[in-house]
């Protein structure tokens, strides 16, 4: 099989050899016809799959009639109690309304994600066990990691710990953590909690950190602290990591300096209402940073549609991107730093890679990214799975 006249993320222009689902040969444009099953991309921008670092699969409400967010303030616990209501109510299992998220962010070419699942000691792992179903639905198409999310918090939902022990046990890939300041209001007992889930099992460790300010650094520090301690350099991740947006610059940088060295990515979905952490001073300190959708149709956020190309343009909108080498980085962010953050073994665009990308009409990178067009393609193990933006199988 033949995928004609594509045009790489490096800007130049192959033809993609695809034999048994993986890439065997990157052709120069002048090679002859072999004789091959052929299509023709016609010049079309072609990237590796996109990749979610962070969305809640079991919160969405896809598939279900328009719930109205009911949330009646802005803080994180005012949004948790609302969430609480709508759950109550929902007619739709979690299996069912994130099978139809996963087809919906697979149709616009992601093919990987980490996706955050409530463990509380009211649902206890029932919301892990909705999502297992759905990795397994979906496992030869899209890979889903899982980390077990403590919405609730910890200290203030007694028994989470030991959920959070039976959640990695029953298939979790990582510990979550919230706000061990704002939300649990003890900072070491929260964090003597999830490293001690992470520790006991050799899991990695992703924490919702909403907590701004100076607050929010030192919580930053501690979790540097601790993940040095525990020997989990490069499998931790913090999520939002406001702070980061809303202390001076010198603060953010010797933080950054920190993160770096104990080897803490930081994810940023871009947020709307709030600060956003210096994409670039993180850069050039060495820190890995990652985009993903959080909240998609749900109890949170009435807006998302899980296209990460389109996240990539509005991560780079809030951070001020105007230069195709700024866009270049909000495109790495969704595509190969999700891919290393995650751990994916078998990622990226070469000769003897595997068979997955995706198609877009764009001139370049920085044009995907800018105009985030419907995909024209996208291809699992060499396969086309999906086409102008509708699933096809």
């Amino acid at each position: 099989m033949r995928y004609a006249n594509a045009r790489l993320p490096d800007g130049s222009q192959h033809h993609i050899e695809v034999e048994g689902g993986r890439i065997t040969a990157l052709l120069p444009i002048s090679a002859p016809p072999t004789g091959k099953d052929t299509i023709d991309l016609g010049g079309a921008f072609v990237m590796p799959p996109l990749v979610d670092g962070h969305i809640h699969l079991d919160k969405t409400l896809l598939g279900l009639p328009w719930v109205p967010n009911q949330a009646t303030g802005n803080r994180v616990a005012d949004r948790i109690e609302a969430e609480r209501k709508v759950r109550a109510a929902r007619t739709l299992p979690e299996v069912e309304t994130g099978s139809n998220l996963v087809r919906q962010v697979m149709a616009s070419g992601t093919l990987h994600m980490r996706t955050h699942v409530d463990i509380d000691n009211q649902l206890g792992l029932r919301n892990l066990q909705e999502i297992l179903k759905v990795r397994e639905r979906f496992r030869d198409l899209v890979t889903i990691e899982i980390v077990a999310f403590p919405q609730s918090g910890v200290l203030r939902s007694p028994g989470t710990t030991e959920l959070l022990d039976a959640a990695i046990g029953e298939g979790a890939d990582l510990v979550g953590g919230l706000d061990p300041v704002g939300i649990d209001g003890d900072l070491d007992g929260h964090l003597d909690a999830i490293f001690g889930v992470a520790a006991k099992h050799g899991v990695g460790v992703d924490i919702h950190l909403h907590d701004g300010g100076e607050s929010g650094i030192a919580q930053m520090l501690a979790i540097a602290q601790r993940t040095e301690a525990a020997g989990l350099q490069g499998k931790v991740a913090i999520s939002h990591a406001f702070a980061l947006g809303s202390v001076p610059t010198d603060s953010a940088a010797r933080t950054a300096d920190v993160l770096a060295t104990a080897r803490i990515a930081i994810m940023s979905h871009g947020p709307g209402g709030a600060t956003i952490p210096p994409l670039k001073l993180l850069k050039e300190h060495g820190v890995e940073v990652f985009g993903g959708s959080d909240n998609i149709r749900d109890a949170w956020s009435p807006f998302g549609n899980g296209d990460m190309l389109d996240r990539a343009m509005m991560i780079a909108y809030r951070a001020n991107f105007r230069h195709d080498h700024e866009l270049a980085l909000a495109f790495e962010m969704v595509t190969d730093a999700g891919a290393r953050v995650l751990g994916l073994p078998d990622y990226g665009l070469r000769a003897g890679g595997p068979a997955d990308f995706v198609a877009v009409e764009a001139e370049s990178l920085a044009e995907a990214v800018a105009t985030r067009r419907r995909r024209k393609l996208v291809v699992k193990a060499g396969r086309v799975i999906a086409q102008d933006g509708a699933l096809v199988s």
